[in-house]
This record gives C-alpha cells, structure tokens and sequence, in this order.
C-alpha cells in the first residue's frame, strides 16, 4: 500500500431549477431538480495510515471533527468494507457552508470515492451512491458525477447533457438553515410534476426555485442580492441558498458583473460543467 499523498477536487453544484412536489410521511420533500456541476471546488487531500486511524489536519469552525461529513464517510467505509487502513485527510475549504452549493456533501462524495480508490476497495459507484445517501440527499448526485435530473429527495439520478454558460456566484455572506426552510409553513409543496423532456426546454416559469420566496422573505440581504443580480442577467438560488447565481455567455461578461458584486458580496465566477472533475481525476 503506498504512503503518497492524493489530492482530489469536490466541486460546487448549481440547481438549475428546484421544484418541490410533495411531502412524504417522513418529512423529507419530493423535488424534481437539475443538478449541474461547476468547476469552484474544494480540494481534499488524502494519505493513507495502516493504523486504522481517521483524522482532519485541522478543524474546520463550528463542525466538531466525529460531525464532519468528510470523517463519517470515511468512517462508514471502513465499517462497511472491513479495512483495517486509515487516512489523515486535509480539507482546502473555498465553497461557504450553509450556500447551497453542496460542499459538505461534495466533500462526503469526494472521501468515498477518493479513499476507495485509495485503499484498493473496488467499490462501484451503486455501493458508493447506497452510502453516500445515508449521509445526505445530495451526496448522491456527487458520486453520479455528472449533471442530472433528479426526483425523489434528489437521489433519483437520470445523466443529462447541459449547456455550460459562465456563472456569475454570490454569497451574500449569510448561512441558511435548511432544515428550517423546508420546515416554514409557507413553502409551496404543491408544484405540479413535469417531465424531464419538458423541464430540459429550459427557461421561465419552469427553471425557478420554489424555496426562494421564502429565502428571499428570511434573509433581506439575498434578497438585496438576487434584486441587484437580476438587472444584469435572469438570477435564481440554488439549493435553499445563501449563495444565488446567473448565467452569461462568455467569461468577459460574467468577470464584469462578478467585479461589481465583489464590491458588495463574496463572488465567483465558474464554469458549467456536465462531468465532475472528481470523476475526470479518478479516471472514471
């Protein structure tokens, strides 16, 4: 087993459209969404111990290591597979949490794949994905690595092919709780399901978020964000937020309009993707 080190990326999400079409007994919501990756990404670097031990090289603020998505994938792998191997894992954290991005769970899809790869485990992505959705809804979509249409709580997985515009990212440096988004009593649960081929058409009124009103009522300052985007290009949320995005054709124009956010907000711009990168580094 060699000692060297593997850095691997887990790249952010955008929800093209986020439509939520029921409420099932468990409390968890029925969506139908498009998953699109961007290539704004953390780095997670993993080197392999024979001790068996798990360990972050540092603590990332306000998430207690035994918390952290990234150490309880590890940790359900090494239960699940039996190995006796360990990792010291090292986390480059750019993507904001509580954005909407899905870093967390990026960062949970990157450690499955990266230290099964790592440790020789030969899981397929099926395996991978089973594990990934006891972790979390989105981490599914990560392992998938490509963009999709979703349904179900967003683990019904079907490969699309996208246009892949420039995004111009915001954070307007708030965290937003989910839980308590999809929790408020004036959320719309009552979307009427389309089809894949009808929502692919793209556009308004299908490709909007259904928890943005709400969002944009908790939180003035995306709100204000969204309000100042949307004179420069169509703006939506993704996921429940904080972070919210538009498209643009070229980079010059989405540099332009990132520029004067930055003014005011964190900002970004990226580019859309229909293949992670996680997937292009592991060779898959």
């Amino acid at each position: 087993m060699s000692t060297a080190s593997v850095t691997l990326p887990a790249p952010a999400k955008l929800n093209r459209m986020l439509h939520i079409v029921g409420r099932r007994e468990d409390g968890y919501h029925e969506l139908q969404t498009i998953f699109q990756m961007i290539d704004l990404c953390d780095q997670l670097s993993f080197t392999p111990r024979r001790d068996g031990v798990i360990t972050l090289t540092h603590q990332i603020n306000g998430v207690a290591q035994d918390e952290n998505l990234v150490v309880r994938a590890a940790r359900l792998l090494q239960q699940v597979s039996g190995t006796t191997m360990g990792a010291s894992i090292t986390i480059n954290k750019q993507l904001p949490m509580g954005g909407g991005l899905g870093g967390g769970s990026s960062n949970a899809a990157t450690t499955l794949a990266g230290l099964n790869h790592l440790w020789k485990l030969d899981l397929n992505n099926t395996a991978l994905t089973e594990l990934g959705l006891t972790l979390g809804a989105d981490v599914p979509v990560f392992i998938h690595g490509h963009s999709a249409w979703a349904e179900g709580v967003g683990e019904k997985l079907t490969s699309i092919t996208l246009d892949t515009p420039w995004f111009v990212v915001i954070h307007p440096r708030v965290s937003v709780s989910t839980p308590a988004i999809f929790q408020d009593s004036e959320l719309t649960r009552d979307s009427l399901p389309i089809t894949m081929a009808r929502a692919l058409q793209g556009g308004a009124p299908e490709w909007r978020n259904d928890c943005e009103a709400i969002v944009k009522k908790r939180y003035p300052p995306i709100a204000e964000a969204l309000d100042w985007l949307a004179q420069h290009a169509p703006s939506q949320l993704t996921g429940t937020g904080a972070c919210l995005f538009a498209a643009f054709e070229s980079q010059q124009a989405a540099q332009a309009v990132a520029k004067l956010a930055s003014q005011h907000w964190r900002s970004w711009v990226a580019r859309g993707l229909n293949t992670s990168p996680l997937q292009d580094a592991l060779g898959c």
